[in-house]
């Protein structure tokens, strides 16, 4: 009696059985597809939502996500994927490479914001609001594109390559930051509300110290975070412990989520510089099927009759145009660091791939209502252009080193 009562109860929540069937296999054969025919597997994610979803052939409806058990565990994925955007901030190569290349590093994000800022305005876009926002969109960078690109060609140790780290470091997390704070002022203008981003911040540091108090005092349970055969698996529980903390905490001060955990992996990082075996098993677990499941649905909920408007399509071409322009455009000011002028102009083609935080980023615009659905789709087509643009653009103008090899050898 009780597990038909259980049964009847769960109809509400969970999808149908094809929902279940179609995802499930989709996480595990999409990435041995996309390895096949060199395509990210982010965008591949997308397009099978896209041709599964209601929008082609209606395989599955779009309230198949957007409620119930799916819409959890894409829910999920998305924060974890940005708590794992912070995690991969490597603040050590940040401070190895002292004061110098960091202010070089903001000066280029200033100058990347201000050509984002002024290409916008030849874009028909609809407010002022949404135009700040896709300058913040664009200027971001996708340090997940920029190191594998860097290690297969040799170049990671590299001047040109140490300088592009720093400038994908700085501008992930700027741009990240300045959004979410940005949907914060949009929310409450300059109201009390407001004051939920000090208090955040002054949180965030308190958690800092806290945190590192604790990995002094108590160095045996630091270090069996990071241990590969804890039984306890304690630092992916410290990890989700964080992760729910901290997105917690951003739902209490009115704040969006997505900061929250994309603070968590900051804090995580800054405080444990050597994650090791804990990193790879978080990107295992998250990129493994929780993280596609949130790009699977991502491409059920595309808006393509919005995209195929003839007016939402040139505007869309208009912002990929603008977030390319504004990687390369600045790019000849890294002959100040010393590079050529084809090193230079290779670090920004890098610079303009972008990955899966922008569209993590433009969905939280979208459920904002400070851009529009076909200007995320726009977002969605920059992902597609650069992430298979830049990777093999870079290589014709900084083709592999000598010592490509030795990139690739166990550190």
């Amino acid at each position: 009696m009780h597990v038909i009562v259980a049964a009847a109860g769960t109809e509400a929540v969970l999808p149908g059985a094809v929902t279940f069937v179609v995802i499930g296999i989709a996480a595990f054969v999409l990435p041995i597809v996309g390895r096949a025919i060199r395509i990210p597997g982010v965008v591949l994610e997308i397009l099978f939502g896209l041709v599964i979803g209601p929008q082609v052939i209606g395989l599955i409806g779009s309230e198949s996500t957007s409620e119930g058990f799916v819409l959890v565990l894409a829910e999920l994925g998305l924060f974890l994927l940005m708590f794992l955007a912070g995690f991969e901030i490597n603040f050590s190569s940040l401070e190895r490479e002292g004061r110098s290349p960091i202010v070089f590093g903001l000066v280029f994000y200033a100058a990347v914001v201000a050509i984002g800022w002024f290409g916008l305005g030849f874009v028909d876009l609809g407010s002022t609001n949404e135009r700040i926002y896709l300058t913040l969109l664009v200027s971001a960078a996708s340090v997940g594109i920029i190191i594998p690109s860097l290690r297969t060609t040799g170049r990671i140790s590299t001047r040109q390559g140490q300088a592009t780290i720093v400038i994908g470091i700085l501008a992930e997390f700027l741009a990240a930051t300045g959004i979410i704070v940005f949907t914060v002022w949009v929310d409450s203008g300059w109201g009390v509300q407001l004051l939920a981003v000090p208090l955040f911040a002054i949180t965030l540091l308190v958690s800092l110290w806290l945190i590192r108090t604790l990995a002094w005092w108590f160095p045996d349970l630091a270090e069996r975070l990071f241990a590969g055969n804890d039984p306890d698996e304690l630092g992916i529980r410290f990890s989700f412990a964080l992760l729910f903390v901290f997105v917690g905490l951003s739902l209490a001060l009115g704040m969006d989520p997505i900061l929250g955990a994309f603070m968590a992996g900051a804090i995580f990082a800054f405080v444990f510089r050597n994650s090791g075996d804990l990193e790879r098993s978080l990107s295992g677990f998250s990129y493994g099927f929780l993280i596609p499941v949130f790009f699977i649905s991502i491409g059920i909920q595309f808006p393509l009759d919005a995209l195929l408007e003839p007016d939402v399509l040139v505007v869309a071409v208009g912002i990929i145009a603008v977030a390319i322009a504004a990687k390369l455009l600045p790019s000849p000011l890294l002959l100040i660091r010393g590079l050529t002028l084809r090193d230079s102009v290779g670090a920004g083609v890098l610079l303009a791939g972008q990955l899966s935080v922008i569209i993590a980023l433009a969905e939280v615009g979208v459920s904002e209502g400070i851009i529009s659905e076909g200007i995320s789709a726009g977002a969605v087509l920059i992902v597609g252009v650069t992430a298979l643009a830049s990777p093999v653009l870079f290589k014709v103008l900084s083709p592999p080193i000598a010592d490509a090899e030795s990139e690739h050898a166990p550190r």
